[in-house]
């Protein structure tokens, strides 16, 4: 892949991770996300993993994200324009962000510079190995990974549910109810003979 090419894929990648944690409309949220999945999908094509790539757009863009904007609709999500950040959040997302800037110089600045190229197996990023790896290694976690995804859509389903109001007992009253009012006697004019 060419540097520049790569270079402007991590640009897009970083300006749509701002925009998950930058805007407040929870679908443009997710449809920030789904573009930085997109983008690793092809990165990830670009560097040789063409089975990781298609695989991480079709699952991660093509289903979970799916499946966010879905549970986000149905719990009918509306960002709340009067919630202000106190200052204590905003101090603690401070001290976050300078944590995380310190484990970045870290990493960049630490980390030693291999000595040698270490060759790749012939069949690395093909289905079968993918599939060797996942159903052996990776089992449980696969497995565990689908059940909790199926608890959130049984979740999500049973929160947007919307329960009826009980139905409350009336009880007529007799004084309006037409079927308990009596029809009134007609008089009878009694007629003397002569």
């Amino acid at each position: 892949m060419p540097l520049g090419l790569f270079a402007f894929l991590a640009a897009l990648a970083l300006i749509g991770a701002f925009g998950v944690i930058l805007q407040s409309n929870p679908v443009h949220c997710v449809l920030a996300l789904a573009l930085v999945l997109m983008d690793l999908g092809v990165l990830f094509m670009g560097l040789g993993a063409v089975t990781v790539g298609f695989l991480q757009i079709v699952v991660y863009v093509g289903a979970i994200m799916v499946l966010f904007l879905f549970i986000i609709f149905l719990l009918n999500i509306q960002p709340d324009p009067g919630d202000k950040l106190h200052l204590g959040w905003k101090l603690f997302g401070a001290l976050a962000a300078a944590a995380m800037a310190a484990e970045f110089e870290e990493i960049f600045l630490k980390t030693p510079i291999l000595g040698r190229i270490h060759t790749i197996p012939a069949d690395f990023g093909s289905v079968a190995s993918l599939a060797r790896s996942l159903f052996t290694d990776y089992l449980i976690a696969f497995e565990v990974t689908s059940v909790l995804l199926l608890a959130a859509i049984v979740g999500a389903i049973a929160l947007a549910r919307r329960v009826a109001p009980p139905l409350a007992l009336v009880v007529p009253d007799p004084s309006r109810s037409t079927l308990a009012t009596p029809t009134p006697a007609v008089p009878t004019v009694e007629r003397k003979s002569a």
